[in-house]
């Protein structure tokens, strides 16, 4: 018999696009523990992102632009793609059998998969179509999602929804603008993904995403300034001596260009705003859990940002975050002024 010979398998040589998919495949490898059900709920969510990503470079010919005349739970008028949006993301998840309670910011109470042998063990708390406001004006915009595991899977309840967002599994955001680009962390450490029209998959183009310990641009909405409590005002009085300022009004496009290039975000609560206007299950902690990941740091100014507990699904909170040592120095200014 003759003897068959085999070249060794070089790995990451030549031309090696990495999806999304795959690269999740190879970190559940990774996990001894790991069942391939967080596998099978993120296959969900780049479905959804997906879609949505067709239907925003449509939205202008296809008549999904403009205002269905319904308000959503926070009284904001919705939008007709924020609708489909939302129903294409819930669809979706409980879809894939391992959700097992959704939280929309479309929908005013949280979502139960009822029937046991349908649903997971995963909590997926969502922003279907942030910044939406901004949508007939084409300014790019975003999904934001986080992901956390059920305390009892046989009797999950309220309490596996008011929780830190230190108990996150994994969070990220899709951003829909000239490109679409999905962000994702499932704990240990920030990657990036863009989608390929052409192939309609996700391929790694940003790895290993690491925020710089200083930037050179802020961002934050100075129309509110007069509203803003005093160590805010110092603070940002301080900062515009120093650094650019760059405001989109889209938190996923402030967020994304704060996380490449450094610097600092901030929406912090006013006498306008006592809470603050971001959503802290589905807003805040995503962004603060990716923000940690890459190196940065996220706050109220006087408390880290993933140990706030909200008081219930939809409740509020200030925020600021970026690059490590500009947090810092914005914390210093609420330090002095205890």
């Amino acid at each position: 018999m003759t003897d068959i010979k085999f070249d060794a398998i070089k790995v990451g040589k030549g031309e090696d696009l990495v999806t999304m998919t795959r690269w999740v495949l190879s970190q559940q490898q990774l996990a001894a523990e790991a069942t391939g059900d967080l596998t099978i709920l993120l296959t969900a969510i780049q479905f959804g992102c997906k879609f949505v990503a067709s239907k925003v470079k449509q939205a202008g010919l296809i008549n999904l632009l403009g205002l269905t005349g319904a308000a959503n739970v926070q009284g904001e008028e919705v939008k007709k793609l924020d609708v489909l949006a939302n129903d294409i993301f819930r669809n979706a998840l409980i879809a894939s059998g391992k959700a097992c309670l959704l939280v929309s910011e479309e929908d005013e109470n949280a979502m139960i998969i009822q029937n046991p042998h349908q649903r997971g063990k995963y909590i997926v708390t969502f922003d279907p179509l942030d910044g939406s406001s901004n949508i007939d004006c084409g300014v790019s915009i975003g999904t934001i999602f986080g992901i956390f595991k059920v305390k009892n899977e046989d009797n999950p309840d309220s309490s596996d929804l008011i929780r830190s967002g230190r108990e996150l599994v994994a969070a990220g955001y899709c951003m829909y603008g000239s490109y679409c680009e999905m962000i994702l962390s499932l704990g240990s450490g920030v990657n990036g993904f863009t989608l390929d029209p052409s192939i309609g998959e996700f391929i790694m183009t940003h790895p290993n995403i690491v925020i710089p310990p200083k930037g050179k641009i802020y961002s934050v909405n100075e129309g509110n300034y007069k509203y803003f409590d005093e160590p805010c005002k110092k603070y940002v009085d301080h900062v515009k001596q120093k650094y650019t300022a760059r405001y989109v009004g889209s938190m996923v496009s402030d967020v994304h260009r704060t996380l490449l290039y450094g610097g600092i975000f901030g929406y912090p609560a006013d006498s306008k705003s006592k809470k603050g206007k971001l959503r802290i299950l589905y807003e805040v902690f995503p962004m603060a859990f990716l923000i940690e990941q890459a190196g940065g740091r996220a706050t109220t100014g006087l408390k880290n940002a993933l140990d706030i507990v909200p008081d219930h699904i939809h409740d509020r909170s200030g925020v600021w975050l970026g690059s490590k040592e500009d947090v810092e120095e914005l914390e210093a200014f609420y330090q002095q002024a205890q």
